[in-house]
């Protein structure tokens, strides 16, 4: 019996590292006929028949797993933004901030794009809002090089998976951190300012003594999985506040006395952090109208 990571899934086949080897694997017949997931970062025990081939056998614990993309076992996720074209929205940063808080996958900053005319404004207001928050904000250019290195140092060691919307450069900082991947990079579409998504699904690849994840692009980021009860505390900076709220649960929408619109009214709390909040929550009350 071995065991291995998921590298990689394509056509029911699934590629499995271990011990410096890659075995192309399929499902043992037993475990198809209970329900189970599998997919890339999952840590599975497996035989092997011949060669370079093996069957699956078990899919181990899970120490954390992210949708869409699927992928588990994940050290953080680098959630990838640009500093300008397109232009840099809070609203999909804090939204991609609380899907991972709510996969328990530990997440960092990464803005894109510094080297653009008008950057500099939009790195300040970054890293002010977000560090204050306890975010680790990395400022870089995959065109220049800018910053490459610090964040290459930062994910040595780790499996990590690069997640942002479309054309924000995720790839092409892929590319920056490791130029041999070589990745497809495509323009940014002046037609509808959008990337085109150049990425097709995930797939970790050997990095600086982990693995490297690129992850499809999307325009929108999709909310209506998220469980509403959960959300606030994705927002970390909540959390000194609650204690002064009047009525728990409190929604930190509608109350007429909260900790948390208090903090927002004396600017402890970013304005565009609790709008986003505001949003988000919108979203989710709109989903559970429609069951």
């Amino acid at each position: 019996m071995n065991e291995g990571r998921v590298l990689k899934t394509y056509n029911s086949f699934y590629y499995v590292a271990a011990q410096g080897t890659v075995y192309t694997c399929k499902v043992k017949g037993r475990m198809k006929q209970s329900r189970f997931t599998l997919c890339t970062g999952d840590l599975v025990a497996f035989d092997v028949e011949r060669g370079q081939e093996g069957m699956i056998t078990r899919v181990l614990p899970r120490k954390n797993l992210l949708q869409r993309p699927t992928i588990a076992n994940l050290d953080l996720i680098v959630l990838t933004m640009a500093a300008g074209d397109p232009d840099f929205s809070p609203l999909i940063l804090d939204k991609l901030l609380v899907r991972a808080a709510v996969a328990k996958v530990p997440a960092l900053i990464v803005l894109n794009k510094t080297d653009l005319p008008g950057a500099e404004a939009v790195s300040r207001q970054v890293t002010e809002v977000y560090r204050a928050v306890g975010y680790e904000v990395y400022l870089v250019s995959a065109a220049t090089g800018a910053g490459i290195e610090a964040l290459k140092e930062r994910l040595r060691g780790r499996i990590t998976a690069l997640g942002g919307p479309s054309g924000v450069g995720k790839s092409s900082t892929l590319n920056a951190l490791q130029p041999e991947l070589q990745r497809a990079t495509g323009q940014l579409s002046a037609k509808i300012g959008r990337g085109r998504h150049t990425t097709r699904f995930a797939e970790l690849v050997p990095f600086n003594e982990g693995y490297l994840a690129d992850t499809p692009g999307f325009g929108n980021v999709n909310m209506e999985d998220i469980p509403p009860e959960e959300l606030a505390g994705a927002f970390p900076e909540f959390a000194a506040y609650t204690g002064t709220c009047k009525y728990h649960p409190c929604s930190h929408l509608h109350e007429p006395v909260c900790g948390v619109k208090q903090a927002v009214a004396e600017g402890r709390i970013a304005s565009s952090r609790y709008a986003s909040y505001q949003q988000i929550a919108k979203e989710l009350a709109g989903v559970r109208k429609t069951y």
